[in-house]
């Protein structure tokens, strides 16, 4: 082949990928993208109302995604809302795999970390939409199954196997860190190279700011809790240490601060789901 004929395929090549990468980036993708952050305000609106419930002594179902299915089933139309949530998440995998694929907004969208980040979010949607869509599909009245029960079993499971403690104390570590990164972003407001800021009144810049600072602290809190008590299963080899997200949230209630406490973090969840209508609404996708 000549170097004109292998510059010509290479650049046909290289124009494939743009066009499959402008197409990634498309309508489609775009709105898969919207409905998946709107999908998740919807759940950590619901939880952040439960877990509210719970502090002042009237809640009856977890405070979890298994809950706040529950609370959609119980809905007019519920069927119809739990599969357009489930369908939701799906985008929510959808937008995440088109960044693995052709990275993500922003200067560093294209580095390894955010691709390999981009690819652990689309795995956990893919599992989330799954166990909404299955939901949506079967006879409700259980949730997706009570997260304190799934969180003790893959302990667990995760101790029984070689080096299970060290395995499980990292991930639990791990977590405590990504607690604490997004705690600091949302007080940093690092959100905000994401948004269309140009397109926002300031009035409305201004209140999300208070959903996306309160709501993330508040995010950032639940993990670094969970996190810990994910090390405290594997310092003390003992999978009921670990707690989901339900119990992690009512172990807020037995500080010294007491429910207040509870019903702070509960607050900034819901005001998380708020954020997250926020960047269905301008988020840079």
């Amino acid at each position: 082949m000549t170097a004109t004929g292998h510059g010509a395929a290479q650049g046909a090549g290289t124009g494939g990928v743009r066009v499959a990468e402008r197409a990634a980036r498309g309508t489609v993708t775009e709105g898969a993208a919207r409905a998946g952050l709107a999908a998740r305000g919807v759940i950590y609106l619901l939880v952040g109302v439960l877990a509210l419930q719970i502090a002042f002594g009237a809640g009856n179902r977890q405070a979890d995604r298994g809950g706040a299915l529950d609370t959609l089933a119980g809905q007019p139309f519920g069927t119809v809302l739990l599969w357009a949530l489930g369908l939701g998440l799906a985008g929510m995998a959808v937008w995440r795999l088109s960044e693995a694929a052709f990275g993500s907004v922003g200067p560093d969208g294209r580095t390894p970390r955010k691709r390999l980040l981009a690819v652990a979010r689309c795995v956990f949607y893919v599992v989330v939409a799954y166990s909404v869509l299955t939901f949506a599909a079967g006879p409700h009245g259980g949730g997706s199954g009570s997260s304190d029960v799934q969180s003790r079993d893959v302990t667990a499971r995760a101790l029984d196997l070689p080096a299970g403690q060290w395995l499980v104390g990292a991930a639990g570590a791990s977590v405590i860190v990504a607690g604490v990164w997004i705690t600091v972003g949302a007080v940093r407001r690092d959100y905000h190279d994401l948004l269309k800021l140009g397109e926002m009144s300031p009035w409305t810049r201004r209140l999300v700011d208070v959903t996306g600072v309160a709501g993330g602290a508040a995010r950032g809190l639940v993990f670094a809790a969970a996190g810990t008590f994910a090390v405290r299963a594997a310092v003390d080899y003992d999978p009921n240490r670990a707690k989901g997200l339900d119990d992690t949230l009512r172990s807020f209630a037995h500080t010294p601060l007491g429910p207040s406490l509870l019903a702070c973090v509960a607050a900034g969840l819901a005001l998380f789901g708020l954020f997250s209508f926020a960047l269905a609404r301008w988020r840079r996708v």
